[in-house]
């Protein structure tokens, strides 16, 4: 296992196996341009590991040149090529043989093929140490392929993360973890905070409530808060951009967390989708959206002995309890409807006992896990 930046890495392709790939490589590319003075063009910056152990394997005369197309940012593939630093050959009239470290959704294939074409090459083939089928949008013809593998993101032998890894001489790719992240909805008085208290226990979480976090932020004059109060203090509503960069410095200071329980985010599809988004960067995703389903009648006769003692005026009048319920139901189908396309909604019956309503909520998570 190695870490690069923030992300973890774990041993995917040996040092052996690829050279053996590069091997197989050489002897078919010897076979084809044996006399034909080829012209080798080695993409950087990742080609350059895989580029010179083909060069080196290469039997008779041949020229090197390279051209450089920036394409990644971070572990997603941009989908336009950024950079291209011009050839330092003439290619007129020449074969010549691409050499690719890897060949993904084939973007960089578009404009290398451009550039060949107005060169007026003779002819080109491509040659490639990775090959990802699962990924690959284009039709250019792969005609020599180290091995192909899945649609994961690696590193090493010439690929990097950030700038690092490019060094590794084996190929390591991204560990997936193994968080649970759940979306935890109920109605006022369905006992969500009492379970989110025995959840995050039980099963090791970070439970972050969106109201707790505005009012730290807020509290504590940090950027966020002031961003967030200078639109409260005009009664606007917070925008989700800084909402969900609130949650993010929340789920950044647990590094090591096994997973979260968000309570009170997301309230519209957008916010469930800037929240899909953060997870999606942070190598994880929301794993349910858990929905406690308690009769009206028993929220309204819960609230109002809860308001007997809490001394919450909201708590006392029936119709302003009433209304709270709607309330919820309102904001909450929309988001129903959304977690149930991706097939993580799970309503879960919150009449009962706390440990009975728990070991409910609990089966649901243990399941995910695959317990």
């Amino acid at each position: 296992m190695i870490q690069l930046h923030d992300l973890k890495f774990e041993p995917f392709i040996s040092e052996e196996k690829i050279t053996a790939s590069i091997d197989r490589m050489a002897r078919e590319i010897n076979r084809d341009f044996k006399d034909k003075n080829p012209v080798f063009l080695g993409v950087l910056n990742g080609a350059f590991m895989v580029a010179s152990e083909i060069i080196k394997r290469f039997e008779d005369n041949c020229e090197v040149t390279f051209v450089k197309l920036g394409s990644y940012e971070g572990t997603s593939t941009s989908g336009n090529v950024e950079t291209l630093i011009g050839l330092s050959h003439s290619l007129e009239g020449r074969e010549v043989i691409v050499i690719e470290d890897i060949v993904d959704t084939g973007n960089t294939l578009a404009a290398i093929d451009r550039i060949l074409k107005s060169k007026k090459v003779a002819g080109y083939k491509i040659a490639t140490l990775f090959f990802k089928p699962e990924a690959y949008k284009k039709d250019y013809k792969i005609d020599y392929t180290g091995m192909e593998i899945p649609n994961d993101f690696i590193v090493g032998y010439g690929l990097d993360y950030d700038g690092l890894g490019r060094n590794l001489t084996q190929i390591y790719k991204l560990k997936q973890e193994r968080m649970t992240n759940l979306v935890l909805f109920g109605p006022p008085g369905a006992g969500k905070g009492t379970q989110a208290t025995v959840l995050k226990e039980k099963y090791q979480l970070v439970h972050i409530s969106t109201g707790d976090v505005f009012r730290y932020n807020i509290k504590n004059a940090t950027e966020l808060g002031r961003n967030a109060k200078s639109f409260m203090d005009k009664g606007h509503l917070v925008p989700d951009d800084v909402t969900i960069s609130m949650l993010e410095a929340e789920v950044d200071k647990n590094p090591e967390a096994k997973g979260f329980i968000f309570d009170g985010f997301p309230r519209t599809a957008a916010q469930a989708e800037a929240l899909a988004d953060l997870m999606s960067k942070k190598n994880t995703e929301v794993s349910a959206m858990i929905a406690l389903e308690v009769d009206d009648e028993v929220l309204v006769e819960r609230l109002l002995g809860r308001g007997k003692t809490s001394g919450r005026a909201d708590d006392a009048d029936e119709s302003i309890i009433r209304n709270r319920i709607k309330v919820y139901y309102e904001e909450t189908a929309i988001l129903k409807q959304y977690y149930l396309k991706e097939d993580k909604y799970y309503g879960v019956n919150g009449v009962g006992s706390v440990e009975e309503i728990t070991q409910r909520i609990s089966e649901v998570i243990d399941n995910l896990q695959g317990k």
